[in-house]
C-alpha cells in the first residue's frame, strides 16, 4: 500500500519511530538497525514500509527499514509459515543481513534461534529449512558489498558463498578454500583460519 513514508521525525523509541508527514503522524515498527541509523528528532526520515494485516485482530501495523533490502530480506522472512511480523522484526534487529545469509547457507538455526525472542528451534530450522532454495536470487547488502547468492548443492559453492556473505571477495575466498575438505561448516573454518 505504501512503499515509502518520508516526513519530519517526530519520535523515536526502541521498537518504533513516528514520522510525521503531511500533519499526519505515522507509528512505524522497525528493526534496531534501522532506528539506530535515523537522526534526531525534527531531522528529516524515509521508510521503506510494509503494511502488516493481521486478520485475526483486525489491526493494520506498518514496519519501516532504511534500505530496500531490509525491507525484501523482511519480507521473504514473513514469507515462511509460522514467523510473525515481530520476530521477523527481532531477528534483523539482532542478526546482520550477511549473518542471517550465513546461517541459512550453513544450517545454523541454533545461532538463529539463540539471538531472536520468540524465535525456538523448530522455527529456525523451518526457516532454513524454507529459504534456503530462496537465497539463490537474494541480494545482501551489508558494509557496502553487495553479493548474489548461489545456492548450489556443492559443499564448495555453499562454503564460497558464506565466506562472501563476510566479506571476503569471490577471489580471495576461493584462494582461501584451495585444499579445504569435509562439511560446509568445517570449510569454512579452515578457510578462517586462512584468511585471518
Amino acid at each position: 500500500m505504501f512503499y515509502y513514508i518520508e516526513g519530519k521525525l517526530a519520535l523515536k523509541t526502541d521498537s518504533y519511530a513516528v514520522i510525521d508527514c503531511g500533519g499526519v503522524g505515522y507509528r512505524i515498527f522497525s528493526t534496531g538497525t534501522t532506528l539506530a541509523s535515523l537522526g534526531e528528532s525534527g531531522s528529516h526520515a524515509r521508510l521503506y514500509t510494509y503494511l502488516n494485516i493481521k486478520n485475526s485482530a483486525d489491526t493494520l501495523t506498518i514496519y519501516g527499514f532504511s534500505t530496500i533490502e531490509e525491507k525484501n530480506l523482511f519480507e521473504m522472512i514473513l514469507g515462511v509459515s509460522g514467523i510473525g511480523a515481530k520476530t521477523a522484526a527481532a531477528l534483523l534487529s539482532n542478526v546482520s543481513p550477511s549473518k542471517f545469509a550465513l546461517c541459512v547457507v550453513t544450517d545454523d538455526a541454533k545461532y538463529l534461534s539463540d539471538k531472536t525472542p520468540g524465535l525456538g528451534p523448530k522455527g529456525a530450522k523451518r526457516l532454513i529449512l524454507e529459504l534456503k532454495d530462496k537465497f539463490k536470487d537474494v541480494y545482501i547488502e551489508d558494509a557496502a558489498v553487495t553479493e548474489t547468492f548461489t545456492a548450489a548443492a556443492d559443499e564448495d559453492s555453499e562454503a564460497l558463498a558464506a565466506l562472501m556473505a563476510l566479506g571476503y571477495s569471490r577471489d580471495e575466498a576461493a584462494h582461501a578454500l584451495k585444499g579445504a575438505a569435509g562439511s560446509t561448516e568445517d570449510m569454512i573454518k579452515s578457510a578462517l583460519k586462512n584468511l585471518i
